[in-house]
């Protein structure tokens, strides 16, 4: 069991620095990481079947959901819809045999904006009138960054993603508003433009950087202290290089305090069936 802070956002156990996917993990089919994520297997997914799509999961309860669609829809960039369930619904399209209630690493539990728990299964909280959000997951363009040479600092350290609250307001919809969260990976400077470019042919899992540079532009004060995941140690000469995050709708969940929510843990994430390359514009 681990035990939130006072915000909601770093934990005592799982945001510690962690072993992450290896040759085997990286080698399993969807269907079989699905499969060790059913029995408790609870590592972040950054390299878990690789080439496959991954997506962050958040549900809230059918008189949310119009305002968690709009929130997304006004906030494509942070938020960028992969599928929408229906009411109760505990499957989607993203892969035809999976359970959104046990198939993903671990999960949160939000109840009027408070993290109360964070199970590897959410059988227990699950509820009929639950509408659950599929979003894009930047992990999903790490691939197209390899194969391009940029070098991946939070897989080579065995962390987890580092990600931050922002400053930067997002665009309110209905009762939900709150602040963009961003994922940050150090890039040498002569990767920039790479990082950038495959990145930004894959609009569906955040596309393009929000920034590069002086974390400050982004009200980060310091980047040894994410709000969620890992701290990564960069090289001497690497750029900080900040996309915006599916964390966000967590962020909206804290401001707003809907009664009642199920999200994924960062950096945990849902493994669909689709390749990586399905979502990079030709």
């Amino acid at each position: 069991m681990t035990t939130p802070s006072d915000d909601g956002a770093r934990t005592a156990v799982d945001d510690r620095p962690v072993v992450l996917a290896d040759d085997t993990t990286r080698a399993w089919s969807p269907r079989t990481a699905r499969a060790r994520f059913r029995e408790g297997l609870a590592i972040p997914t950054a390299g878990v079947a690789a080439g496959y799509a991954q997506a962050n999961l958040v549900s809230v309860p059918a008189d949310w959901a119009y305002d968690m669609l709009l929130f997304c829809q006004r906030n494509p960039r942070a938020c960028p819809l992969l599928d929408v369930t229906d009411a109760g619904s505990t499957s989607t399209v993203l892969a035809s045999d999976a359970d959104l209630r046990t198939d993903l690493p671990r999960y949160r539990v939000w109840e009027d904006g408070e993290l109360v728990d964070e199970p590897t299964d959410v059988r227990a909280y699950w509820r009929d009138d639950l509408v659950s959000f599929l979003i894009g997951c930047s992990f999903t363009f790490e691939w197209a960054l390899a194969a391009a040479g940029v070098p991946l600092r939070h897989v080579e350290q065995g962390r987890n993603v580092p990600m931050y609250r922002t400053t930067w307001q997002c665009r309110p919809a209905g009762r939900l508003s709150g602040p963009m969260v961003v994922s940050m990976r150090p890039v040498p400077p002569e990767h920039l433009d790479a990082a950038i470019r495959e990145s930004g042919l894959m609009p569906a899992v955040h596309g393009a950087p929000v920034h590069c540079g002086d974390p400050a532009a982004l009200g980060v004060d310091d980047l040894d202290r994410p709000d969620f995941g890992d701290r990564v140690e960069p090289e001497p000469d690497d750029i900080p290089v900040f996309w915006a995050c599916g964390v966000t709708p967590q962020a909206a969940v804290m401001a707003s305090r809907p009664p009642f929510a199920l999200t994924h843990a960062p950096g945990r994430m849902f493994v669909g069936d689709a390749r990586d390359e399905q979502f990079r514009v030709l």
